[in-house]
């Protein structure tokens, strides 16, 4: 006995090592555009752009290949970084090397309060628009109008500029119009600039010459301030869009040329009745006049310009994407994003993810969306820094979003940066309120304002009958299906040239005659009866529409048998999409499920009647108490006997809690979950037939064995479905996942896989089990036999459900000729696990999702490496990995100008206890400290505002990054 707990240990501890060989649990990199988008800001320098968020993250971007992100982080050696967040706290950062990547660290903090204004001599570390202190002295400055002399009807420091020609003297621009020169070596005022309108920003030209003010009510003024005059006199007023009353303009740039006039560049100043709802940015040079007309809210732009030059381009940051103009080429057409491209250009509805694509298919798509892609500037990425230290991914992968508006779309998730690859638009089939031949990207000539519409982001679907539901795609074969709200199934072959045809429908009728039922929800779409032109690409040759027209919840497709199944909440079915024709329908619905047969909005009218009904019965219940108010402590006593009674009678596992069977009469029995298609043993354990098996949300399992034609006839003879097997859960949990094991115990191969050579045949000799995942349980049967084997419990032992399955390969990270297969598990309380297979044993565990993020676990997707991605808003994928082998992760590395000076850090901002305060004896030296700024208006900083104007006085909680 000994012997034997001696060899169990060494055993155990043998296998814990192989699990730190296998699995590791990391999230890697966020993929997408940074939800909630507050500051904006580039390096010229370093080549970098940095963009805040209202959560408080700073995610730097270098080049196209080192998209990375780190929150409050950025990547520079000798370089500081300051940040103001909405708490009044300033954070100095730096950027050094460790271990051969950049790495952001904080160096010092401080923090300000309305009653501690920052000293004058922090002007030369910030050189941006920042809070400044409203107790200038204005002494000496004769001319200054009465009405400018209290504090606090100053109002707040709207902007603050660096005189270019002299960084000594700063532009200080109120809210309420009047602009202040002061220098800093005397401390005091030389110069002011009475403007009256609410001030919104201000620009110094190069030259030093001229002020540029841009104002509330839509104007903007040109002030010369050359010359010893203490107060400048206005040259120039203009309103650009009309007499009628206008929006403000809330920012102005303008840059010389080499030649010519210069490029004036101005945010917002609409007429405020017909076009205050747009978000523009006007480009105005000589006379050419655009008004980019963006899709969401304006939050930053800048300009590029090659060294001392003319402007190359412009950078705008909106709320939902970051779009970039070439301002070299004609037409000013839009450089394509390599990265920060919006994900929810349409909402995602659905997500696939395929691994190791062949080399040819990839070309193909590759080739296919770059015709999609004339439009865009032939002009390379403008912001290149950074280094790519990490190694060249080793597959081509995949990723496939599925859109509300009918697109899918393709990116390139080999590496950390997520590219865009190719866009399917299945829309083109049906008939919708969207006209084809609208063009949204010109106005119509001779419009004024002269709108030109830019941007991808379009929140908004022609028909939401349209959005994809499932996707699945074969990677050997080229063949795609894709399923959608509406109950249609499409089925698209990969086409090298455009094509015009028809796409004929067929219907599925899965209530199968069924009577007593009416279908409450939406109608099917409309197929184009005539001819449709597919540009090159995946092009839909055959349609499936099911009756009822319900959501499609499962699809599976089997390229090397030419089938694909479907399921929605009514039942399943199978098409033969050579032939064009159905094999297979069949209703699993319950004669009780009534709900099933009701739309989206149908459901929501229940809900409200659910809970009215619920709130009533809560009344009378309480009117009832008050009615009938007895002394009940016998009757308390009583049932807590009766209570602990039943509990005694209980046999359960001292770790196991008791789950209640489900009634068969629970709404949506009947919605099929999973398909899956497997060559295997169902009627005898010497012949292997191809078989469809589908599990429903009521814990039943069907089982069809197949009979396909021999290949010669494969065109002619039908293909038929017999039932063979039909097995139903004890407790009646929904069936999330079959898995059919070889004679070896490992996952059947994907079809086409083993013709390829890059799989082995499975092995036919052993006898193969079934796989049963079900939201409370893994469960093993023998084949044919369908007889009970091994089972894990999920729910019993932790109250977890399963919400996502899948099945992955984890090889070792210390020896490539060893991995095992597994199952990956997503709970609904946000656990991941890995389920060892064949024997069916919990692995690791980890927490990766707040159970709170219920889209969150709903999005997740898993890869056949370990891997997986989910949303963590609606515009960001978050990378994860159970894999010690596989990790996807950004290594990059910022170098510093030759040229930057090693900065001395201030004694403000060394690092001290929370109450430091600002010091008014730092040296010069504090002129070399800032790259790039981070700071934040907040209602603290904007306290002494008298107006009650709410857009006068408007708090502003927007962040902004600047040089």
């Amino acid at each position: 006995e000994r012997m034997k707990r001696f060899r169990r240990h060494g055993q155990e501890s043998q296998r814990e090592r192989i699990k730190q060989e296998l699995y590791g649990f990391n999230k890697t990199v966020e993929h997408g555009f940074p939800h909630q988008p507050s500051a904006l800001g580039f390096s010229p320098s370093l080549q970098l752009l940095a963009i805040g968020t209202r959560s408080g993250a700073i995610k730097l971007y270098p080049s196209i290949d080192t998209e990375g992100e780190v929150c409050l982080l950025l990547s520079i050696e000798q370089v500081e970084l300051v940040t103001l967040l909405d708490d009044n706290s300033l954070h100095m950062w730096t950027l050094r090397a460790h271990h051969g990547v950049s790495e952001l660290l904080e160096i010092g903090q401080t923090h300000t309060t309305p009653h501690h204004h920052p000293t004058t001599s922090l002007l030369p570390l910030l050189k941006i628009p920042f809070y400044f202190p409203h107790t200038l002295t204005l002494i000496g400055l004769p001319c200054v109008p009465e009405e400018y002399g209290g504090r606090r009807i100053l109002e707040h420091v709207e902007s603050l500029q660096e005189n270019p020609v002299n960084q000594r003297q700063v532009l200080i621009g109120y809210g309420r119009g009047l602009m202040v020169i002061w220098d800093l070596d005397s401390q005091s005022a030389i110069k002011h600039i009475p403007a009256t309108q609410q001030l919104e920003s201000v620009w110094w030209t190069e030259d030093g010459g001229h002020v540029l003010s841009s104002h509330s009510d839509g104007s903007y003024c040109r002030w010369k301030v050359a010359g010893d005059d203490p107060q400048s006199e206005q040259e120039k007023s203009e309103v650009p869009y009309g007499h009628f009353p206008c929006k403000a303009i809330s920012k102005i740039i303008q840059l010389p040329t080499e030649q010519g006039p210069p490029f004036l560049f101005l945010s917002g100043g609409m007429p405020r009745a017909s076009y205050g709802d747009r978000h523009c940015i006007s480009v105005i040079h000589s006379k050419t006049h655009v008004a980019l007309d963006f899709t969401s809210r304006i939050i930053d732009f800048f300009v590029i310009r090659d060294g001392p030059g003319e402007p190359s381009a412009l950078v705008v940051l909106v709320e939902e994407e970051l779009v970039v103009i070439d301002l070299q080429t004609e037409g000013w057409p839009v450089i394509q994003t390599p990265y920060l491209v919006p994900l929810h250009c349409s909402a995602i509805t659905c997500s696939h993810h395929v691994s190791a694509i062949p080399l040819k298919l990839w070309e193909r798509v590759l080739s296919a969306g770059a015709l999609q892609n004339t439009h865009y500037s032939k002009k390379p990425w403008p912001m290149t820094g950074g280094q790519n230290l990490a190694p060249d991914p080793p597959q081509r992968d995949l990723l496939l979003t599925g859109h509300e508006d009918g697109t899918v779309r393709f990116w390139d998730a080999s590496g950390v940066c997520l590219y865009p690859m190719y866009k399917l638009s299945t829309a083109g089939v049906f008939l919708t309120d969207s006209d084809p031949n609208d063009n949204l990207n010109q106005g119509t000539e001779g419009e004024w304002p002269p709108f030109r519409k830019v941007g991808c982001f379009d929140p908004y679907s022609d028909d939401p009958r349209l959005g994809i539901q499932k996707i699945h795609l074969c990677k050997y074969s080229g063949y795609l299906t894709v399923a959608g709200t509406a109950g249609q199934i499409l089925v698209l072959e990969l086409n090298d040239e455009a094509a015009e045809q028809t796409v004929e429908a067929t219907v599925a009728d899965l209530l199968q005659g069924q009577e007593g039922f009416r279908w409450k929800g939406h109608t099917r779409l409309e197929v184009r009866e005539e001819p449709v032109t597919f540009p090159p690409g995946f092009q839909p040759f055959a349609l499936v529409q099911c009756q009822p027209p319900a959501v499609v919840t499962a699809l599976t497709l089997h390229s090397e048998w030419k089938l694909v199944t479907f399921g929605t909440s009514h039942g399943f079915g199978l098409y033969d999409y050579q032939q064009k024709n159905n094999v297979l329908v069949r209703c699993t619905l319950n004669p009780s499920d009534q709900l099933a047969m009701e739309g989206p909005l149908s459901r929501v009218k229940s809900i409200k009647k659910s809970l009215r009904q619920s709130f009533r019965r809560i009344r009378r219940s309480r009117v009832s108490l008050r009615k009938h108010h007895v002394n009940n402590a016998a009757k308390l006593q009583q049932a807590n006997a009766r209570l602990e009674a039943e509990l005694a009678e209980m046999e359960l596992a001292p770790v196991q809690r008791k789950i209640e069977p489900r009634s068969p009469d629970d709404s949506f029995t009947g919605l099929v979950r999973t398909l899956y298609f497997a060559d295997t043993f169902l009627s005898d354990s010497s012949h292997n037939t191809p078989s469809l098996w589908a599990g429903t949300n009521g814990g039943s399992v069907f089982a069809y064995q197949l009979r396909l034609p021999p290949v010669e006839c494969r065109g002619e003879d039908p293909v038929t479905a017999h039932p063979a097997k039909e097995i139903q859960l004890m407790h009646r949990a929904p069936v999330v996942g079959i898995l059919v094991l070889d004679g070896h115990g490992s996952p059947l191969p994907e079809p086409l896989e083993v013709a390829h050579d890059l799989a082995r045949s499975p092995d036919m000799q052993g006898s193969h089990s079934l796989l049963v995942i079900s939201e409370e349980q893994f469960k093993v049967f023998t084949l044919p036999k369908v007889s009970a084997k091994m089972k894990l419990k999920l729910t019993a032992i932790d109250g977890s459900r399963v919400r996502r399955v899948g099945v992955a390969w984890f090889g070792s990270n210390r020896t490539d000729d060893y991995g095992e297969s597994g199952l990956t598990v997503l709970t609904n309380q946000g656990d991941l696990h890995v389920v060892s297979l064949p024997g069916v044993k919990l692995q690791v565990q980890y927490p990766c999702i707040r159970r709170e993020d219920v889209s969150g676990i709903a999005s997740c997707v898993f890869t056949k490496h370990g891997q997986g991605f989910y949303l963590i808003s609606p515009s960001e994928f978050e990378r994860f990995s159970l894999s010690a082998r596989c990790v996807v992760e950004p290594r990059s590395l910022v170098e510093v100008p030759s040229q930057t000076p090693s900065a001395t850090l201030p004694r403000a901002l060394e690092p001290q206890p929370s109450h430091c305060m600002f010091h008014d004896d730092h040296p010069n030296s504090l002129q070399l400290m800032s790259i790039i700024i981070v700071y934040l208006w907040s209602d603290v900083f904007s306290y002494s505002c008298a107006s009650g104007d709410p857009e006068i006085s408007r708090s502003r909680s927007d962040v902004s990054i600047h040089l």
